[in-house]
């Protein structure tokens, strides 16, 4: 892709997120401080829309900025192998499968409360609203 820079806007558009939210990701150090124009527009290199890219795969995938900030560190590092990214991907699937878990529970605990809910009854004796208050 070479020097060719593109606009925040040019970004924003050819990757289908939001201006703010390029500007989001600079601000967290996901996407580095483009230059300036004379003009004074912000000029990105166009290697910013695989950058884009990348997050919004990852965070598809259930990163969080932070882990996708930790995908990107390990990815340019000299030092980082393999085994570094998939650790992180390994951390992530334990994370999911604790939420499954979770979800799981809760589910077993609504379908309690559904069974012994009775639809005539008043809401002041519905046992989900019970439930609730706690």
């Amino acid at each position: 892709m070479g020097n060719k820079t593109i606009t925040r806007g040019q970004l924003a558009k050819s990757t289908g997120i939001g201006i703010e939210t390029v500007r989001f990701y600079e601000q967290k150090g996901l996407l580095e401080a483009p230059k300036r124009s004379s003009s004074g527009y912000r000029q990105y290199p166009t290697e910013a829309i695989d950058r884009v890219n990348f997050i919004t795969r990852a965070k598809n995938l259930g990163f969080s900025l932070n882990e996708i900030l930790e995908l990107l560190s390990l990815k340019v590092s000299k030092k980082s192998k393999c085994r570094d990214i998939k650790q992180v991907a390994a951390n992530k699937v334990d994370e999911i499968d604790s939420k499954i878990s979770d979800l799981k529970k809760i589910k077993k605990a609504l379908g309690k409360l559904i069974k012994i809910c009775q639809e005539n009854k008043p809401t002041s004796e519905c046992p989900i609203l019970d439930a609730l208050n706690i």
